[in-house]
């Protein structure tokens, strides 16, 4: 539920005589309120001239984008806002987003070399840049090692076939095995399947899942709900399970291991790469999906004072103080190079968080689906997924025949 910044984020909301007023929103409460309660004081000072009023948070990348096309519908767009990796093309197909070369070109000390390559280019289109990243992840494993070692598990699962196996031996134990992100936002974990064959989601402007690949998708989405006999879990409730320790194995985005750490009880956690095909490439991933989320200029205001602001806080926050916090309080990584030195020994001191970071040659395009039903298209993967998960589809090769037919109506 979408909900108005209240309590220490209020408090960035300051009154300042003379100070531009700039409006900015983003996505998941959960996962970045706190990153902001890092990077606000350290903004605020440094700019005690601008003044940032927050907007209600989006409930997810797919509402953060379906927010701004409705505001640009009705002129009531913020001047900066979080958009998913993976929607930000509509938004520049649309004109909403602005590109940024000319505030690039514009700043003597700018280095886009500042930014790892491969998630600086998640953001150029055209050859332009459009967005600035902010926060950058990839899927990992999470294992609650206590849970694992009590039915003799001591070498943690790196291919599928093994986190099978674990399962069973968990089950025969009582336990719930585990819970594997299906349902995280833009199909990500089908696009990391498919990934990790080297196959992309979105082919020659298509979706690419009616081949061999994509049923190879489905087939190990059921071998790994079936052998694992996983619950139908909501998003939230897979999380609360694993933190409370009911869970041993936990499949999601590296995003959310600052919260874990922080929620999880007295047992002991690691973090290890997200497994690949079998078969394919020696057990490894070819490829991963890049999560997270960039900045994107959206503004309307014809107020060089203004504009000029939400350029100072765009950068502000994607700079290596911005991107230094995201690597404290979340699991994501840094885009920007600049943070290593702020970092210190950090990953030393948090190895589970140096997953993420050992992934980052993985890392490829995380696709939004093209035409103007993108979003719906989301939904039909999402609903057929969900319908392996739940037993009611047994026969991957008639779903994938029927779920490609409802797709190819939207395109």
């Amino acid at each position: 539920m979408k909900k108005f910044i209240t309590g220490i984020l209020a408090t960035f909301i300051f009154s300042t005589a003379n100070a531009v007023e700039i409006e900015f929103a983003y996505p998941y409460s959960g996962l970045f309120d706190v990153t902001y309660q890092r990077i606000m004081p350290q903004f605020e000072a440094a700019h005690p001239d601008i003044k940032v009023k927050f907007r209600a948070t989006y409930e997810n990348y797919e509402d953060a984008t379906s927010t701004i096309l409705r505001e640009a519908t009705s002129g009531n767009l913020p001047d900066v806002t979080m958009q998913g990796l993976n929607r930000q093309a509509p938004l520049v197909d649309k004109g909403i987003a602005k590109s940024l070369e000319p505030f690039i070109a514009n700043e003597a000390d700018f280095e886009k070399d500042g930014y790892h390559s491969a998630m600086l280019s998640l953001s150029t289109f055209g050859g332009e840049v459009y967005g600035l990243p902010f926060s950058v992840s990839t899927p990992i494993g999470y294992y609650n090692v206590d849970l694992m070692s009590s039915v003799g598990i001591i070498d943690l699962p790196s291919t599928w076939d093994e986190v099978i196996d674990a399962c069973g031996k968990l089950s025969a134990a009582g336990h719930d095995p585990m819970w594997w992100g299906w349902s995280i936002t833009g199909n990500w974990f089908f696009q990391a399947l498919m990934h990790s064959q080297g196959e992309p989601m979105v082919k020659d402007g298509k979706v690419n899942i009616g081949g061999q690949a994509g049923l190879n998708a489905l087939n190990q989405m059921k071998a790994i709900f079936d052998g694992c006999d996983m619950n139908n879990y909501s998003n939230a409730d897979g999380l609360a399970a694993f933190n409370a320790g009911k869970l041993p194995m936990f499949f999601w985005s590296t995003s959310s291991l600052g919260s874990v750490e922080a929620a999880k009880g007295d047992w002991v956690l690691d973090t290890e790469p997200f497994p690949g095909m079998p078969g394919v490439n020696g057990g490894t991933p070819t490829a991963l999906p890049a999560g997270g989320n960039a900045a994107m200029f959206v503004s309307t205001s014809d107020d060089p004072e203004r504009i000029q602001a939400a350029w100072t806080f765009l950068k502000f926050i994607t700079s290596g103080v911005g991107a230094a916090a995201v690597a404290e309080t979340t699991g994501y990584v840094p885009p920007n190079k600049a943070a290593n030195e702020l970092l210190g020994d950090f990953y030393d001191a948090n190895p589970n968080k140096l997953t993420a970071v050992d992934q980052l040659p993985l890392l490829a395009d995380w696709f939004a689906y093209p035409g103007q039903n993108g979003l719906a298209i989301t939904q039909v993967i999402y609903d057929y997924t969900e319908m392996i998960v739940t037993g009611e589809a047994t026969d991957m090769a008639a779903l994938q025949e029927e779920m490609m037919e409802e797709i190819e109506d939207l395109m």
